[in-house]
Formats: C-alpha cells, structure tokens, sequence
C-alpha cells in the first residue's frame, strides 16, 4: 500500500490525515528523519511556515528533508507548504538570515499576499487536472508571484481584487497550492499527488 506522510511539526496535520485515509493509502505522521526514510509522498500542511522551519530544524529533519525534495520524493504543500516549497520569498519573516525554506519550486511566493485572517475568503477554482469546480479556502494565504519556465500554473483566482493570481502550480515531483485542500474534505487535490506517486 503506498504511504503518504504529512509533516507533524505544527499546522493541519489531523485534517490531512484524514483526508489520505479517505482516498484508501495509508497516511503516517512525519516528525523524524527515520519516519521521512518510509513514505512514498510527503504533504506539507497550511500553518506558519517560519515555525515550521524552526521546528525542522530542532527535529533534525530539514537536511532530510530538502535531500528527498531534490531526490524526487513527490510533495504537496498546502498555503504554508507552498512557502516551504518556494526557492524564493516576497515579505519573509523577519528573522536573522532571513526566512528559510526547503526549496525545490521555482516560483516566487509573496507570504501572506491575501492579507491577514480577517481577509480570510473562499472561491471556486478550476484546477487543471481536475475535473469540476473546487471550493478553495484561503486563510491568510500567500500567492505565486512568478513562476519559472518549467512550472505549470494549475488555477487562477477568477475574480475579486486578486483576480488572475496564481494559487496553484505543479513542476515536476512538487504540488503547492495556496489554499486549504483539506478543509473541505475534497481529496481531488490530494489525488493529484497519488496520480505523482504512481506515475513516478
């Protein structure tokens, strides 16, 4: 049975767990390095992307981590996973060195772009790939600010303030989105990294 694992350091861990169990894989909390060792995939939830880093860090995960990134383990990250994932940041965390990420996407992220939890909202979105409308819930989200030559731009926000943004991308082995798949208890998103697994 494939095995996919969800960080477990801070974040939606519970609600993407849940979701994988849905979409009959067995779905694993990561918090170790010898846990990251046995999954198939690896999903980085929605959170705060700076505490997650700090906490990488403290588990002795973020070498392991971008060492499996950049050996082609097949990744989602959702809303704060998309900032882990990013080569580049637009209004980091203030911290000294500044913000750290796993890298591996080459998109330009903008953190916290839609502005804070009170400017939280939900759209409808056409996903490429994706077949029917998927309610997005965006909860103090960044948005992909420039995408590389060999990224493709998944969905667009479609109208409000933000209209044509880009909120959903895939290169390679990586998926990011800037909203919050598992909160609807749609898998569809999800299901998109299991069709990476088993394509790999």
């Amino acid at each position: 049975m494939t095995t996919i694992g969800v960080l477990a350091l801070q974040g939606d861990v519970r609600e993407h767990l849940r979701t994988l169990t849905g979409l009959a894989v067995e779905a694993v909390p990561v918090r170790r390095p010898a846990e990251l060792d046995d999954v198939d995939a690896l999903v980085l939830p929605g959170g705060e992307s700076t505490t997650m880093a700090n906490l990488a860090e403290a588990f002795g995960l973020l070498e392991p981590l971008r060492d499996r990134i950049a050996g082609g383990l097949p990744v989602l990250g959702t809303c704060a996973g998309m900032i882990l994932l990013a080569d580049r940041i637009i209004d980091g965390a203030a911290v000294p060195g500044g913000q750290r990420t796993l890298g591996g996407l080459d998109v330009t992220v903008r953190r916290n772009a839609f502005g804070r939890q009170v400017d939280s909202f939900e759209d409808d979105l056409d996903v490429a790939g994706v077949a029917g409308p998927v309610h997005a819930v965006f909860i103090r989200a960044p948005w992909v600010e420039q995408a590389g030559p060999d990224v493709e731009v998944l969905a667009r926000v479609a109208r409000g303030p933000a209209a044509d943004r880009i909120v959903a991308v895939r290169q390679g082995h990586l998926l990011a989105t800037s909203f919050h798949p598992e909160v609807s208890g749609d898998g569809r998103i999800h299901r998109l990294l299991l069709d990476l697994v088993s394509g790999a």
